[in-house]
C-alpha cells in the first residue's frame, strides 16, 4: 500500500530503560479477564475520553503483563504510554487499504508502471554487487528483492513518517478488529527497542507500524532483519545493503525456491472458476483443478499445490494460478493482488535488465 514520505533516520540512541527486574509472575486469570473486558469496552469509547494511553485501564493492564512476562520497568512503560495518544489518521487509513478498495487493474496501475520499472533498474545497477551477494547467500533473485522494495517504498523514497509507537498503540487499543495482532506487534516493538538499544519513540514508519526500505513490522525485524554489510547494526532505514539482505533473508526463511513459476495465467471451464479467491492457502493441486476445468498453456506437475485467483480488469476477469513461490510472496503481505503486482514488477524489471541495449 502507498506509504507517507519520511526522511527520518533512526539512530541507535540508548533507550532509558532501567535495569530490568526479574520476572515477577505470570498474568493471573483475573488480570487477563480484566484486560479482556476493559479492552473491549474502552476500544468502543470515544478517543477524547482519555488524554493519553497511560490513563486507560486496559493499557495499565497491558503494562502489568509486560512487566510480568518480559521484565520491563513499570515506571518507564508508564511514562512512555503517558506521552502517547490516539492517532485518528492511523484509524482512518487502516480502514481503507488499497488491496480492498481497488480492483486489480487499478491496483496494478499504481505499482507496475514504466516509472517504477525504470527506477528498479536503476536500483539494480546502483546495488548490483549487494544484490548478487544476497542471491548467492539466500537464493532469491535480485529482481524479486527489488520488486518488494519497489512496491513497498518506491526504492526507499516513501518509508513512512508515522511514529511507530503511536501507530501501533492506536491499533492495539482502538482498533478492535485486529487489536490482538497489533498488541503483539507493540510488544515486539518494545522488545526490539530494548534488544537493539534504541529509543522506541524514534522509530518512524507506516500507519500500520511497518518500517524501512522493505516495510518490516517489528516481529519481522526481530526475526529476519540482518546486518548484511557487517557493520554491527541492522539498519533497514538508511542502509540499502541491510535492507536488501533482510528482504532476501525473509524470502529464504519462508521457503522461496525460485526454480518454478510463481504464478501462471490460465483459462477456466466447467466448475474451476468456482474455487477462485477461496483464500491464500494452496488447498488444491494442479491435477484437481484441471479435472474441474482449468486450462493450462504451460504444463505443470499434477501434484503441485496451487490456488486459483480471479482478477478484475477493464476487459473483464482474468484467472491466475498461484503456486508455491506465489504463496511465499503472500507471506510478506497477505494479499493476492499484492503478490501478483510484486511478481509482475519483478518480471518486467528482469526482462528489461536482460534485454540487449
Amino acid at each position: 500500500m502507498p506509504r507517507c514520505s519520511s526522511g527520518t533516520r533512526v539512530t541507535k540512541t540508548p533507550a532509558t530503560v532501567p535495569a530490568a527486574p526479574l520476572v515477577r509472575h505470570l498474568p493471573t486469570a483475573g488480570r487477563l479477564l480484566r484486560w479482556a473486558l476493559t479492552a473491549g469496552v474502552v476500544a468502543l469509547a470515544a478517543g477524547s475520553a482519555w488524554g493519553s494511553y497511560g490513563e486507560r485501564p486496559d493499557v495499565q493492564a497491558y503494562i502489568d503483563d509486560l512487566v510480568a512476562a518480559h521484565a520491563f520497568e513499570r515506571d518507564w512503560l508508564a511514562s512512555l504510554f503517558a506521552a502517547t495518544s490516539r492517532n485518528e489518521d492511523v484509524l482512518a487509513r487502516i480502514s481503507r487499504p488499497a488491496e480492498k478498495a481497488l480492483a486489480w487493474h487499478q491496483y496494478r496501475g499504481i505499482f507496475v508502471t514504466d516509472k517504477r520499472i525504470a527506477a528498479g533498474i536503476g536500483f539494480w545497477r546502483d546495488h548490483h554487487a549487494t544484490l548478487t551477494a544476497a542471491e548467492e547467500k539466500f537464493g532469491v533473485a535480485p529482481s524479486m528483492v527489488i520488486a518488494i522494495i519497489g512496491v513497498e517504498t518506491f526504492y526507499g523514497r516513501y518509508k513512512g513518517s508515522f511514529p511507530v509507537l503511536q501507530a501501533l498503540a492506536t491499533l492495539a487499543f482502538d482498533y478492535p478488529r485486529r487489536s490482538q495482532f497489533f498488541r503483539g506487534q507493540l510488544t515486539e516493538l518494545l522488545l526490539l527497542a530494548r534488544e537493539e538499544g534504541m529509543d522506541p519513540r524514534a522509530f518512524k514508519g507506516s500507519y500500520a507500524g511497518a518500517m524501512g526500505f522493505g516495510q518490516f513490522i517489528p516481529s519481522s525485524y526481530r526475526n529476519f532483519a540482518v546486518d548484511f554489510d557487517g557493520d554491527g547494526q541492522r539498519d533497514i532505514w538508511q542502509n540499502e545493503e541491510d535492507a536488501i539482505g533482510s528482504v532476501a533473508n525473509y524470502f529464504a526463511s519462508h521457503g522461496w525456491r525460485g526454480t518454478a513459476p510463481a504464478a501462471v495465467r490460465v483459462q477456466t471451464a466447467g466448475d474451476a472458476a468456482d474455487v477462485a479467491n477461496a483464500g491464500l492457502d494452496l488447498n488444491h493441486t494442479v491435477g484437481e483443478l484441471k479435472a474441474q476445468g482449468l486450462v493450462l498453456a504451460t504444463e505443470l506437475p499434477a501434484d503441485a499445490k496451487a490456488a486459483l485467483y480471479r482478477m478484475e480488469t477493464v476487459d473483464g476477469a482474468e484467472f491466475w494460478l498461484g503456486l508455491h513461490d506465489f504463496h511465499v510472496i503472500t507471506r510478506y503481505n497477505r494479499s493476492a493482488m499484492y503478490a501478483l503486482a510484486v511478481l509482475q514488477l519483478s518480471q518486467a524489471i528482469g526482462e528489461q535488465m536482460a534485454a540487449p541495449e
